[in-house]
C-alpha cells in the first residue's frame, strides 16, 4: 500500500483518534515527539513526519509487543521485553517483528504464579498449605515419559483420544507430544539417567558384583541378556541396578555371551572393579566365566579370580532336590492324580467344596498340580493336599464318582507328610536365597551347612527310599560344595555373630577329625584377602616407591639402598599391623544373635576399628548368592515385549527396562532419606524435650 499524503489523513476511510494532531494543530505541547493512539496504546507516532504515518499499518497484533520511537531521524520498533531496536518504517512491514518475537529470549508467558494457587499435598504443621503454580511444557513431557516408563504404559497412549481429553481437562495448555517425540524423550532420559548411574559407580570406592541370565521372548524368538550390578554404597546400603538388557543374537555360545558381557563391563567402566559374577549352573556359563577371567586378567580380580565364579545357590538346591524326588516313584502318584482329578473342572471343584463344608474345612487354598521340572511346586502340591486329607475320603463317600480311582492310602499320606517335613528346610532356604532386597552372603553358609548335616542324618533313615534319596542328594551336594564354600566361609567369618565359632560348630559334623584344618583354611583365605586389600588400600606405598625411584636417579647407590631399607621397614610395619587387625577381630567374643540384626549397619558403625576388614566386608556382602535379581527383570521384559508390542526396537526395550529400574530405585532412595530425616528430627525433638 502506498504512503498517504498530509492532506489525505482527514479523508482516510479509517477513523483516526481525535487525540492525534491534525494539520495546523499546535505541536508545542508534544515537544516534537509522539502521541499515543487510543486504539493502539503502545504505538507512538512522530507528528513531524505525519505524512509517513499509516494507521492501518499499526493494527497488526505484533504492535502489542513493540513501541515506536524516532531515533536519529529513523523510526524504530523497540521490543517491550529485550529493548532491541528494529526497523519501524512502513516499508519494513512487520514480518521481521514477528520473527524477532518468536525467538526473543526474554519474552515469557504471563506470570500467573500470583494468580493460581494450588493445595500443597504436604501439610505444614498439620495444616494444608497453598503453593504457587506455573505451567511448564518441558516438565510435563518429562513427567509423561516417566509415567510411561515406570508404569509400563504403551508409547501409543499419547495417541489415545480419551487420554488426550483427560489431559486437556487437567491442563489445556499442555501440547501432547506424538509417539515418536515421546520415544525420543524416553531415550534422552535413558542417557541422562545412565550418566547418573555411571557417576555413582565411579565414585563408589567398593567393588561391584554381577548377576546375569538369558531369556527368550517366545513370540519374537529373540534372546535377551539381563545384567545387574550389585554394590554397597558409602552409606552401607545394598544397591542393585540393571545396567544392560541386551538382545543377543544366536547362537548363544560361551564366546558370544562372554563378548557381550565384556562389552558391557567396558561400557560401564567396571572391568577393574568386579568381585564376582553369579550365574546358573550349566556348561555354557562355565565356559563364559573362564573366558571372562582370561580377558579381564587375573590381576584385576580378587585372589587371581578364585572368587570370581559364584554359582546360583537356588539352582544348586533345585538340582539336589530334583535328584532326590526322582526316586520317589509311585509314593506320591495317587496324591498327584487326586489333585488333578478334583481340580480338573469347575463342577468337580464344587463337589470338593461341598465335601469340605460338611467337614468344616476352609477351602481358601486351591488345589495346585505340580510341574515336574520345579520341585517346589511338588512340595506346595503335597502341602496343600495334606490339609485336605479327610476331604478326599468324604468325596468318595458323598459322590461315589465312578471315574475317581486314585484315593490315597494312609501310607501315602504318611509318606507325603514326611517328605514335606524334610523338604521344608530346602523350601525355606530357597526362599531365603531368593531375596533381592538385602545381602544374603552371610546367611548362605549356615543354611547350606544345615542342609548337609540333615542329608547325613537322612542316610540313616530306616526307609530305604529315604536313605537312597539322601545318598543321591548328598553326592550332588558335594559336587558343588567345594566350589562355593570358600567365599561364603569368609562371609561367615566376617559376621560378628559367627566368626570361627560357627565354622567349628558345623565342621565338626561335616568333616569330623579334619574340621580344624578346614577352619584354618577359611581363616587363611581371609588372611590372603587382607594382604591383597592392604596393598590396594595403601596408595602411599606405591606413590612413595615411584617417587623415590625417580628422585634417586641422580644420587649414589648408598643413598638408594638406604631408602630401600626404609621402604622394607615400612612394609613390615604395615604387614604386622594388618595381621594384628584380623587377630584382634577374631579374638573378640561373638555378639548375641538378635532377630533384627543388620550386618551392614554393624560394619558401618564398627568398621573404623578394622578398616581393611571393613573394605573386604563391603565387597563380600554385595555378592548375591542367586540370579533372582536378573531373573526378575524378565517379568518386566515379558510385559514390554509382548505379542502386541513385538515391534519395539531392542534399544527401546533396554531403555524402558533399565530406566524403570533406575527411576524406582531413585524414588525408593528419596523415600528412605525422607523417612530417615523425619526419624532423626523426632529423635532430636525428644532429646531436646
Amino acid at each position: 500500500m502506498s504512503n498517504l499524503g498530509e492532506n489525505s489523513i482527514s479523508s482516510s476511510p479509517t477513523p483516526i483518534s481525535p487525540q492525534l494532531p491534525t494539520e495546523g494543530s499546535p505541536i508545542s505541547s508534544f515537544e516534537g515527539t509522539t502521541q499515543p493512539s487510543l486504539s493502539q496504546p503502545n504505538v507512538l507516532v512522530d507528528n513531524n513526519e505525519s505524512s509517513e504515518y499509516n494507521p492501518s499499518k499499526l493494527k497488526s497484533v505484533v504492535w502489542e509487543h513493540f513501541k515506536k520511537e524516532k531515533i536519529n531521524n529513523e523510526r524504530k520498533a523497540i521490543c517491550n521485553y529485550c529493548n532491541r531496536k528494529l526497523g519501524g518504517n512502513s516499508k519494513n512491514e512487520t514480518k521481521h517483528l514477528h520473527d524477532h518475537l518468536a525467538r526473543c529470549n526474554k519474552r515469557g508467558q504471563e506470570d500467573i504464579r500470583q494468580q493460581v494457587l494450588i493445595a500443597n499435598k504436604k501439610k505444614v504443621d498439620g495444616k494444608l498449605a497453598l503453593k504457587t503454580f506455573s505451567f511448564d511444557q518441558d516438565a510435563g513431557r518429562r513427567e509423561l515419559a516417566k509415567l510411561i516408563i515406570m508404569h509400563e504404559y504403551p508409547l501409543s497412549i499419547v495417541d489415545h483420544e480419551q487420554f488426550r481429553i483427560y489431559c486437556d481437562t487437567l491442563q489445556p495448555m499442555f501440547n501432547m507430544p506424538s509417539r515418536n517425540t515421546i520415544k525420543k524423550d524416553i531415550l534422552d532420559m535413558f542417557e541422562k539417567e545412565k550418566e547418573k548411574i555411571l557417576s555413582k559407580l565411579k565414585a563408589n570406592e567398593g567393588r561391584i558384583a554381577i548377576t546375569t541370565d538369558m531369556w527368550t521372548a517366545d513370540h519374537q524368538n529373540r534372546g535377551y541378556m539381563a545384567v545387574t550390578a550389585h554394590y554397597i554404597d558409602d552409606e552401607w546400603t545394598l544397591q542393585k541396578r540393571i545396567i544392560r538388557f541386551e538382545y543377543v543374537p544366536t547362537p548363544h555360545t560361551s564366546d558370544v555371551i562372554a563378548t557381550c558381557l565384556m562389552k558391557c563391563f567396558l561400557d560401564w567402566n567396571i572391568d577393574r572393579k568386579l568381585t564376582a559374577i553369579t550365574v546358573d549352573n550349566c556348561s555354557v556359563n562355565d565356559g563364559v566365566v573362564e573366558l571372562l577371567v582370561d580377558r579381564l586378567g587375573p590381576d584385576t580380580l580378587l585372589l587371581n579370580g578364585d572368587f570370581f565364579h559364584m554359582r546360583c545357590c537356588a539352582h544348586i538346591l533345585n538340582l539336589i532336590v530334583k535328584d532326590g524326588l526322582s526316586l520317589l516313584g509311585d509314593g506320591i502318584e495317587r496324591i498327584r492324580q487326586s489333585v488333578l482329578f478334583w481340580s480338573a473342572t469347575p463342577k468337580r471343584w464344587e463337589k470338593f467344596e461341598e465335601a469340605a463344608r460338611q467337614l468344616r474345612i476352609s477351602t481358601s487354598k486351591k488345589l495346585c498340580s505340580d510341574v515336574k521340572t520345579r520341585w517346589n511346586s511338588t512340595f506346595l502340591m503335597l502341602q496343600t493336599a495334606l490339609s485336605y486329607k479327610d476331604v478326599f475320603l468324604r468325596c468318595v463317600q458323598l459322590h461315589r464318582d465312578r471315574f475317581y480311582k486314585y484315593l490315597p492310602t494312609e501310607d501315602d499320606w504318611t509318606f507325603a507328610a514326611e517328605i514335606c517335613e524334610k523338604f521344608s528346610l530346602f523350601y525355606a532356604v530357597t526362599e531365603e536365597f531368593s531375596g533381592t532386597k538385602y545381602s544374603t552372603a552371610n546367611l548362605y553358609f549356615p543354611s547350606i551347612c544345615s542342609i548337609k548335616v540333615a542329608l547325613k542324618e537322612w542316610i540313616l533313615h530306616s526307609d530305604d527310599t529315604f536313605s537312597s534319596m539322601a545318598k543321591r542328594m548328598l553326592d550332588k551336594f558335594d559336587k558343588y560344595w567345594s566350589k562355593v564354600n570358600g567365599i561364603m566361609g569368609v562371609a561367615t567369618l566376617l559376621d560378628p555373630r559367627y566368626k570361627t565359632t560357627l565354622l567349628e560348630y558345623y565342621f565338626e559334623d561335616i568333616y569330623g577329625p579334619s574340621a580344624e584344618f578346614e577352619v584354618e583354611r577359611i581363616v587363611q583365605l581371609c588372611q590372603d584377602l587382607v594382604n591383597e586389600y592392604r596393598e590396594k588400600l595403601s596408595p602411599g606405598n606405591e606413590a612413595h616407591f615411584s617417587s623415590t625411584t625417580s628422585c634417586n636417579t641422580t644420587v649414589g647407590g648408598k643413598e638408594r639402598l638406604k631408602k630401600y631399607d626404609a621402604y622394607v621397614s615400612l612394609k613390615k610395619q604395615k604387614k604386622a599391623k594388618v595381621v594384628s587387625e584380623l587377630d584382634r577381630y577374631l579374638e573378640e567374643d561373638v555378639i548375641p544373635r538378635t532377630p533384627n540384626f543388620d550386618i551392614l549397619v554393624w560394619w558401618k558403625i564398627n568398621g573404623p576399628q578394622f578398616p581393611i576388614l571393613k573394605a573386604i566386608a563391603k565387597d563380600i556382602y554385595a555378592i548375591p548368592v542367586s540370579t533372582v535379581a536378573s531373573e526378575s527383570t524378565f517379568s518386566t521384559g515379558g510385559r514390554l515385549v509382548n505379542p502386541q508390542r513385538n515391534r519395539l526396537h531392542p534399544s527401546t526395550v533396554e531403555a524402558l527396562t533399565c530406566c524403570q529400574n533406575w527411576l524406582w530405585a531413585e524414588k525408593e532412595s528419596m523415600s528412605n532419606e525422607t523417612k530417615s530425616f523425619n526419624e532423626d528430627d523426632d529423635e532430636a525433638s525428644s532429646i531436646i524435650g
